[in-house]
C-alpha cells in the first residue's frame, strides 16, 4: 500500500531532527519556510549550527525530558504557533524532536468546551 503524503497537504510547516540534532524530514511548506536559512539544503545538518546558545539549551532539556515547548512568535507580519516536541523509537526513547509551525488567523476563536 502507498503511504500517503498527508504531511504535504495540511499547510503548515513540519521538520523533524533526530536525537543527535540532525535535520532528518521536512515537508515543502518548511523548505518554503526555512528558504533563506537553505531550505533543503538544512536536510541532514544540526540544529545546534542553527540557533543560539540558549535556544540549544531549550532543545537540549526537550530532548532529555521529553518535555515538549509550545509558544507563539510574530514574523513578517504573522502570527504562527509553533508546537516543538518529542517523537518516540520503539523503545520508548526519545528519538528527537519535532516542530510545527502553524500561521494563526487574525482574529482566532476560542471555544471553551468545560
Amino acid at each position: 500500500m502507498e503511504k500517503h503524503q498527508w504531511v504535504e497537504t495540511i499547510g503548515i510547516s513540519t521538520m523533524a531532527m533526530d536525537s543527535r540534532g540532525d535535520v532528518i524530514d521536512m515537508n515543502q511548506e518548511a523548505v518554503r519556510v526555512f528558504e533563506e536559512d537553505g531550505g533543503l539544503d538544512l536536510m541532514g545538518k544540526n540544529l545546534a549550527d542553527c540557533h543560539a546558545a540558549e535556544s540549544n539549551k531549550i532543545i537540549d532539556r526537550l530532548m532529555k525530558n521529553g518535555e515538549t515547548n509550545i509558544y507563539t512568535v510574530g514574523k513578517k507580519g504573522k502570527k504562527k504557533l509553533i508546537y516543538q516536541g518529542p517523537w518516540f523509537l520503539a523503545d520508548g526513547s526519545v528519538g528527537g524532536l519535532v516542530e510545527l509551525s502553524i500561521t494563526l488567523p487574525e482574529h482566532l476563536p476560542h471555544i471553551d468546551r468545560d
